[in-house]
């Protein structure tokens, strides 16, 4: 009787290779599908925080960064202080000139120092020093465009106190704090000038980026509803 070998018996039951083989790239792929960073969810979490980012960005785009010049600034501003105590014409210092007291009057003290005087305490030392404390763009151009009419003023009234008045009336010349306070304003007037431009320059980039992100925003929108995504 032949005793079946140990080459004759059947083989046992074994896993099958090409399954085994199989199962882990399925696996896998369905892992990485779970882990994929769905687009279409992306953009709506982009969406949800696009009111704060242009709130962010308008908020910075409203705002100046002196850097160095904030010290001119302050420099020419505590000049402009200094020249309202120093005389304008005679015996007129400039608070005489800006309250319209007996010195003032007495050295006939005309419109142009008047309004030179309002205009340098109002823009020239007021705007800019909010302007500086705050920061803002907005009070930097008003402290701008004062300060710039102040300068106009100021050459026009130390003209004025040079020219004859009414029957060749010569009063007093231009005093020290006269002089003095309109080389400061206009001063004061080239630096904002330079804060002020550059920062527009930096809106204008600004604003430009956002109406492109804007058009690729809206032609993204319109590819989803046309389904050519």
């Amino acid at each position: 009787m032949t005793v079946p070998g140990d080459g004759d018996r059947e083989p046992a039951d074994r896993p099958d290779d090409d399954d085994r083989s199989g199962a882990g790239p399925e696996d896998e792929s369905a892992d990485g599908d779970e882990d994929a960073v769905n687009p279409a969810e992306t953009t709506e979490k982009f969406e949800e925080f696009r009111d704060d980012l242009d709130e962010v960005e308008r908020r910075i785009a409203g705002e100046i960064d002196p850097g160095v010049r904030a010290m001119v600034v302050a420099v020419a501003v505590f000049v402009l202080l200094l020249s309202l105590v120093l005389p304008h014409a005679g015996t007129a210092r400039g608070f005489d000139v800006l309250l319209g007291s007996e010195a003032a009057g007495f050295e006939h003290i005309g419109l142009p120092s008047r309004i030179f005087v309002w205009f340098v305490l109002v823009f020239g030392i007021g705007f800019s020093l909010l302007a500086l404390m705050t920061r803002r763009w907005v009070l930097a151009w008003l402290a701008v465009a004062g300060s710039a009419i102040a300068s106009a003023f100021g050459v026009f009234s130390i003209w004025h106190r040079q020219t004859p008045g009414i029957d060749n009336y010569m009063g007093a010349g231009p005093g020290v704090g006269l002089i003095v306070g309109t080389i400061a304003v206009m001063v004061l007037t080239f630096h904002w000038v330079k804060v002020v431009w550059s920062r527009t320059a930096v809106q204008l980039a600004a604003e430009e980026q956002r109406r492109i992100a804007a058009a690729a925003d809206e032609e993204r929108q319109r590819r989803r509803r046309l389904g050519e995504d």
